[in-house]
């Protein structure tokens, strides 16, 4: 007998029907022996409609107050699923994040889980009850409702599962697993049968949107496996774990990207130690997160300063620049917010050589023009104009021959 986390996106319960589809799916899984716990979110454009009524009450929600009110859109889903499993003779109980206790930290609107009794759901197992628990939502040490942020559910069904020890987390959504890269840009995509955290967490960071960064690193820390899988067709879906070292990995396992790139410049700086932290500093302290940085020293003395951040900061960061320019002298300052990144993730990278070179290659053939580059240990990334991002990824897709299946 297994005891198995589920996730259910606001999709996978956004209507009765597929409420109804959840509790038929719980009940086969609990005759084939298992034991469940099951964490939804709101139904579908629940959560949006609750956001949009504090803002009709108040520009400025107050934070206490917005998490009280869009915590109850999950509340609804756990008392009309558990219904549904009680309804058709399987004993099922509902639970707020709050009733289960999951600690938070007193960040409204984007919490921290700092722990979780699990003491009350054991026993509701014990005694043969499928649990359904509020995703999103917890309780600070004044007994503040809070929320962990869009896409906390994930989080809750990964902490659940390391609470309970579990042998698995299943999040169900609605694609069939984790793909090479997104199918919409390249029709030959394949669905990996296994990832490694590490890859996850960088093909999360990079833009794939399938899993909550947050909910990865839980699951990493913790070791909970965590599997991928369809709500609305059957399949294996994606397994989620540490590195197999028996199995010999691809080299590349995904191509992501990211359409929200702005790229900065700013010439002539004069070149004295310092200088970098005299240009990124004041963007810092702007709240502006910095990605990529490229620093190129002339033989006249002066540096060129290229950075990236994100394309919604690219007007406050221009202005921030331009004001330091001034102070240092700098000759010029320009951005593009046309731009994106997009990157080769695997593991594989580790102990093959060759593989910036097939990358560059594959983009040279296409006349692609690479803007910038950053590398670490299991991923290379380039900027290049936006156009060319459908192009690329295809491109890149081709090279390393990702629409085929490793060979066992």
């Amino acid at each position: 007998m297994a005891l198995i986390v589920q996730k259910y996106g606001g999709t996978s319960v956004g209507s009765i029907e597929r409420i109804e589809q959840v509790a038929a799916k719980a009940i086969a899984a609990r005759a084939a022996g298992d034991d469940l716990v099951l964490v939804v979110s709101a139904m579908s454009g629940e959560t949006n409609r609750l956001v949009k009524l504090a803002h009709a009450v108040a520009s400025d929600p107050d934070p206490r107050e917005f998490d009280v009110l869009v915590s109850t859109g999950e509340q609804v889903t756990i008392a009309l699923l558990s219904m549904a499993l009680n309804r058709r003779g399987c004993p099922a109980r509902s639970y707020t994040g709050s009733q289960v206790h999951i600690l938070t930290d007193n960040a409204h609107t984007k919490a921290r889980i700092l722990g979780i009794d699990e003491a009350r759901v054991r026993g509701d197992l014990e005694e043969g009850r499928v649990v359904v628990i509020a995703g999103f939502q917890g309780v600070d040490e004044q007994g503040n409702i809070t929320t962990l942020g869009r896409g906390g559910s994930d989080t809750t069904a990964v902490a659940m599962a390391a609470a309970l020890k579990a042998d698995e987390c299943q999040i169900y959504t609605d694609v069939d697993g984790v793909y090479t890269t997104d199918p919409r840009v390249e029709p030959d995509a394949r669905r990996l049968d296994r990832i490694t955290f590490e890859e996850m967490l960088e093909m999360a960071s990079l833009g794939s949107k399938v899993l909550q960064i947050r909910a990865v690193e839980f699951a990493g820390k913790y070791n909970v496996p965590l599997r991928v899988l369809s709500s609305f067709e059957d399949g294996p879906g994606t397994l989620i774990s540490y590195e197999d070292e028996e199995m010999e990995q691809p080299v590349i396992s995904g191509i992501a990207f990211n359409r929200d790139e702005a790229q900065l410049l700013m010439r002539g700086v004069p070149d004295r130690p310092g200088v970098a932290y005299h240009i990124l500093g004041p963007v810092g302290k702007a709240n502006i997160e910095v990605d990529m940085i490229v620093q190129n020293v002339g033989a006249d003395g002066t540096t060129d300063f290229t950075f990236t951040v994100h394309r919604n900061d690219y007007q406050k960061a221009l202005e921030v620049l331009e004001a330091t320019a001034r102070e240092l002298g700098a000759r010029e300052v320009s951005g593009d917010n046309k731009i994106v990144k997009i990157s080769l993730v695997g593991v594989g990278m580790r102990s093959h050589a060759g593989i910036a070179s097939t990358m560059f290659e594959a983009l040279a053939n296409e006349a692609i023009n690479i803007r910038m580059i950053s590398t670490s240990e299991i991923k290379i990334s380039v900027v290049v104009d936006e156009k060319y991002l459908e192009l690329g990824v295809r491109s890149l897709h081709a090279a390393f021959q990702l629409d085929q299946a490793p060979v066992a």
